[in-house]
């Protein structure tokens, strides 16, 4: 069992979440994580808590940040994006200004869904979504190969699609 947080109420209000979350509130945050629209009455009764002691759990696992956000998970295909694939991004050197304004320009691109800095042959692995391989070279051609420091970018298409999540192990 993954323990990262525990919940502390004073006075029927949170206070804070010190080291260690309660069996309660992995409960909570299990099954938000397969229906965030769970109403506060259906969540309290799936785990056995009163209204409000659900509403306070609730309220504090996402003033502390380990709600980050509840948001629709969308079918990419469904939306037009039926381009996907994931590309290794190498910088020549880690000069401070080239991977600050790689990092910096990477997160205003909506075609850049995920992007990790990693170990291994790539600085970076991007996922990107568009719409197709036209809308994906300009991508590469207009965006990408202009950022300063780039050296190297390997792309892979992702065929087909085995396991997406977004919930965690808890």
């Amino acid at each position: 069992m993954m323990i990262l947080f525990a919940l502390t109420i004073e006075n029927d209000s949170f206070v804070h979440m010190p080291e260690i979350l309660e069996r309660k509130d992995l409960e909570l945050l299990r099954h938000l994580q397969v229906d965030a629209r769970l109403s506060n009455a259906e969540l309290a009764e799936l785990t056995g808590l009163s209204a409000s002691a659900c509403y306070r759990r609730v309220r504090a696992l996402e003033a502390n940040g380990i709600i980050k956000r509840q948001v629709a998970v969308l079918d990419a295909a469904k939306c037009g994006l039926r381009f996907n694939a994931i590309v290794q991004v190498s910088l020549f050197r880690h000069d401070r200004s080239h991977v600050e304004q790689f990092v910096q320009r990477i997160q205003t691109r909506p075609e850049v869904i995920e992007c990790f800095a990693t170990t291994g042959d790539a600085d970076y692995h991007l996922k990107i979504c568009a719409d197709d391989a036209d809308t994906y070279n300009a991508f590469l051609d207009e965006f990408l190969l202009g950022l300063p420091g780039v050296s190297r970018i390997q792309t892979n298409l992702i065929l087909k699609e085995i396991k997406q999540t977004t919930a965690l192990p808890l």
